[in-house]
């Protein structure tokens, strides 16, 4: 199993040997160092940090400053642990898009991007309730009634209604990857994966 954080840059297409046109994300992945390994012994599980995209010093605290030049790499922007049972790599060691090949089927993980406060409409797929006519002029787009009258006199838990939208992490596994290209650092993956453009992400080979 092979780990590796990276950018999402946007989406292309391209057309393999059967003339097949394919949608596909582009991934600026890694190199990421290798900045501390766990074991079970000391730490009661193992596990392996990675980091990702330079950063400078003046951005960062006394204690991330010191942990960066304990493992002997320079300072770097994210940092993200990934438990794992068989670790090959030890600290100071990079991992790059070569741990990858095209074909490898892989999970990624990101946030997704915030819509906001919105309806339940746009956040459930309501349809709306009333007509537009008999003088019913904001009805439209409203959720209807949340509830019954004197029992049980209260709303129950998990009901659908308007709210915050998005912005929650998403995990898409068995996405395959089309391409890579070593001299640039580049991932294509096949289909659309979670988070902005710029965002970070998380890719896990499965």
């Amino acid at each position: 199993m092979s780990v590796i954080l990276g950018k999402k840059i946007g989406m292309t297409s391209v057309i393999n040997e059967y003339g097949d046109h394919i949608p596909c994300t582009v991934i600026q992945a890694g190199p990421c160092p290798v900045v501390q390994i766990r074991n079970s012994e000391t730490d009661g599980y193992t596990s392996v940090q990675i980091g990702f995209e330079p950063a400078k010093e003046k951005h960062l605290t006394k204690p991330l400053i010191g942990h960066f030049k304990k493992a002997g790499v320079s300072p770097l922007r994210h940092l993200k642990e990934f438990r794992l049972t068989d670790i090959p790599w030890s600290v100071g060691d990079t991992i790059s898009v070569d741990d990858f090949k095209k074909g490898d089927k892989i999970k990624i993980s990101g946030t997704g991007k915030g819509k906001g406060f919105q309806g339940v409409v746009r956040r459930h797929h309501f349809a709306g309730v009333g007509q537009s006519t008999h003088g019913q002029s904001d009805r439209q787009r409203a959720p209807g009634s949340i509830g019954s009258s004197s029992f049980p006199s209260r709303v129950f838990k998990g009901l659908r209604m308007a709210g915050r939208m998005g912005g929650k992490r998403i995990s898409i596994r068995n996405l395959e990857i089309i391409e890579t290209m070593k001299d640039t650092n580049l991932i294509l993956v096949k289909g659309s994966i979670p988070g902005a453009i710029n965002s970070i992400v998380e890719i896990v080979k499965l």
